[in-house]
């Protein structure tokens, strides 16, 4: 029997739905009418894809505010609170404060980026140890952004210890790194890059990596995938990545939906 979009369901385990992101550089914490207009059609056209639940992420703290504004307007939309490493030399002040709302389900996206160096180097590691230790201390998963400092990603995790649930968000890596990620019981979350022709060694990691291991996600508005390539992305669009991956494992595209969205309920118990 033929698979229809009725019978498929995703998760998006990682967009970004707060005002900056698919509104423009401003970000006011009040939610005007033309964006949550904006914010309904993409969720709709998400839902018709087959999408049924979706994690927006916080990457500061007035967009991690409004992710939980996002969140508790919207049964099937979660949010996380977390400094991304680009925005670590601002700190942590406030953070804490939105880690005890119900629609807080993960802290991050937290990590390392040295690709840009928007924040020094040593922010940065203070900003993502603090963060470990915030979801140590509130029994949330970890969501981990890292781009060029693999060795400094791992070593910080070390150092902290590793949460008991911890997520590779946008995996782009290859092998070696994936390997590295699972020794340490992390999931791999693969976004449009894994569709891009010149991504061959994330390609190779979503082939590699266990079932019980492996989400995808959009990251959305950003890295829309094959065919979508340069157009703004948005969560519909995690049907393409999971179409994709499906191919990429030679399993059916239901399958694998399955398996990403019950990986999603485990890695983000707060979803299930």
């Amino acid at each position: 029997m033929n698979e229809t979009v009725n019978e498929i369901f995703w998760t998006d385990t990682h967009c970004h739905l707060d005002a900056r992101y698919r509104g423009g550089d401003a970000l006011d914490s009040a939610l005007d009418s033309a964006l949550d207009s904006a914010l309904d059609s993409i969720l709709d056209n998400a839902r018709a894809a087959g999408v049924n639940r979706f994690v927006t992420v916080g990457c500061d703290l007035a967009s991690s505010r409004d992710c939980i504004d996002v969140a508790s307007k919207y049964d099937d939309v979660w949010a996380t609170v977390g400094v991304h490493p680009h925005e670590a030399e601002g700190g942590l002040d406030g953070m804490r404060e939105l880690l005890t709302s119900s629609r807080v389900v993960a802290v991050g996206e937290a990590g390392l980026d040295y690709y840009y160096d928007h924040s020094p180097r040593e922010a940065q590691r203070e900003a993502f140890a603090a963060q470990i230790q915030m979801a140590h201390q509130h029994d949330l998963p970890l969501v981990i952004h890292t781009r060029d400092a693999w060795d400094d990603t791992f070593d910080v995790l070390a150092a902290e210890g590793v949460p008991t649930r911890t997520i590779f968000h946008c995996f782009t890596g290859g092998p070696d790194e994936a390997r590295r990620c699972l020794a340490i019981g992390a999931f791999l979350s693969f976004s449009g890059i894994v569709t891009f022709k010149n991504a061959t060694d994330v390609a190779e990691s979503a082939h590699i990596c266990p079932a019980d291991r492996l989400l995808v996600e959009t990251d959305s508005p950003y890295l829309a995938p094959v065919p979508y390539r340069g157009r703004k992305n948005q969560p519909a669009y995690v049907a393409d990545v999971g179409r994709f991956v499906a191919d990429l494992r030679g399993i059916a595209v239901g399958e694998l939906a399955a398996q990403t969205s019950l990986n999603a309920s485990t890695a983000f118990p707060g979803i299930a």
